[in-house]
């Protein structure tokens, strides 16, 4: 009896592919969604059950008629740009700012070592505190949401600034000294990407901050603006409208925070953080 054995060729050894599972990249919006849907269905609930006072949490399907009342009408339409327009150019000057003064401070360790106590101190103290100051300089005028988004706003870019700064490897920075290259090369080839991620971690807090002081200036000093008509509709006892108003503005927030996501994940695309979420 004869055997015959089969040799077969040998094969690489391939890394195996791993698949998300069907629908995962649906599976958080969903639960956001189902998370949503569940708010909704409690607040209709409460007051129609007697649970609380339909006078101070009205149905929701009451503060969405109010809110399609509110969009029929220009006087909304105007607010929003209002607002909208206070917190990007807010936004804007802090950016600027921030990014400038934290490359030319944190390039130079003298100046570093200088300003480091003036930083510690005047970052935590709250915008709000400023208030008094700005209602005397400005009043009412959206100049005063104006100098507290970008005094909010500046602290969060220039400290992640000075962070991404501080960074970059010291041998490459003199590496790129030894073949002589200017300040400004220095900055755009070793400097920036460096700070980059931070850069845009400092954009993204920054785009939250500045759209929460944007609104509680327009409500506290009646800058023109949402957050002046949300405090109207409560004074007036509008409820649903004060929620309506207040559920635009939340929808502002969660479209600024997904615009600065998606800010950060085209930015940085090339980077290990985004691309491991990818």
């Amino acid at each position: 009896m004869t055997t015959v054995s089969t040799v077969t060729e040998p094969t690489l050894d391939r890394p195996a592919r791993t698949r998300a599972p069907a629908g995962g990249r649906w599976r958080e919006p969903l639960l956001g969604l189902l998370g949503l849907a569940i708010v909704v269905a409690v607040v209709e609930a409460l007051p129609r059950l007697g649970v609380v006072n339909g006078r101070f949490l009205p149905p929701f399907s009451t503060m969405a008629r109010a809110l399609g009342s509110e969009l029929a009408t220009a006087n909304f339409w105007t607010a929003l740009g209002q607002t909208l327009g206070g917190w990007a150019a807010g936004l804007a000057l802090a950016m600027i700012a921030g990014l400038v003064v934290g490359v030319i401070v944190g390039s130079v360790p003298f100046l570093r070592a200088v300003t480091a106590s003036t930083v510690e101190f005047l970052r935590p103290i709250p915008s709000v505190a400023l208030i008094p100051l700005v209602v005397l300089m400005y009043g009412s005028r959206p100049q005063s949401a104006l100098v507290l988004v970008v005094y909010a706003s500046f602290w969060q870019v220039l400290v992640q600034v000075l962070y991404g700064v501080a960074d970059v490897d010291p041998v490459v920075r003199d590496t790129a000294r030894s073949y002589r290259f200017s300040r400004w090369s220095i900055v755009r080839t070793v400097v920036w990407p460096t700070a980059l991620p931070y850069v845009v971690t400092g954009f993204r807090l920054a785009a939250a901050v500045a759209l929460i002081l944007e609104i509680t200036a327009e409500l506290i000093i009646g800058v023109p603006g949402l957050g002046r008509s949300i405090g109207v509709a409560q004074s007036s006892g509008a409820v649903a409208q004060t929620y309506a108003l207040v559920i635009v503005v939340g929808l502002i927030g969660v479209a600024v925070n997904a615009s600065a996501r998606a800010v950060e994940r085209r930015v940085l695309r090339w980077h290990t953080s985004v691309r491991r979420d990818l």
